[in-house]
């Protein structure tokens, strides 16, 4: 048995974590193929910025900070970056004008449901070549690790988009 920071883990345990381990490189290189045909060079760092930005809505640099679990120098050189792309803006609050929140612009928001799109399309080839006898209990599973990550699922994280910028 396997011994991990987490504690001892049973052979089913290790096989479903060997098998997701394996899923997220195939999610990575699916990310970065997304990406590609852009007209935007935008890198996975930033599509991230943009994908919190979306899921947690604006934030200052320190939160944006920790949630992509970089420095406050390297989330301020990103957000510069996306500044002059055009794909987020600086705004100040009434409530606090102490920092400058970094929020999605029209641009921002039109690139990353254009990028979501072309994931959801080539993660749709992917599951129509499967045969599974329970999607829907397949898909409960997925979402309960995404929100024991802390993410929102799919349908959250669109709506999530809708109502940005």
């Amino acid at each position: 048995m396997t011994v991990s920071a987490a504690g001892p883990r049973d052979e089913a345990e290790q096989q479903v974590t060997a098998a997701l381990l394996a899923l997220s490189r195939v999610f990575v290189g699916l990310a970065a193929r997304s990406l590609s045909g852009l007209d935007e060079d935008v890198t996975l760092g930033q599509f991230r910025t943009l994908v919190v930005l979306v899921s947690r809505g604006p934030q200052r640099i320190t939160d944006l900070a920790q949630e992509l679990a970089v420095t406050s120098s390297t989330a301020t050189r990103m957000c510069n970056r996306l500044v002059r792309k055009g794909l987020v803006a600086r705004r100040n609050r009434d409530d606090d004008r102490r920092a400058a929140w970094v929020t999605l612009t029209p641009a921002g928001r039109d690139l990353i449901g254009e990028v979501m799109r072309r994931r959801s399309a080539e993660i749709g080839a992917l599951v129509a070549e499967l045969s599974m006898t329970r999607p829907i209990a397949f898909a409960a599973v997925i979402d309960a690790l995404v929100e024991a990550s802390g993410e929102l699922t799919d349908a959250q994280w669109w709506r999530r988009w809708a109502e940005s910028v």
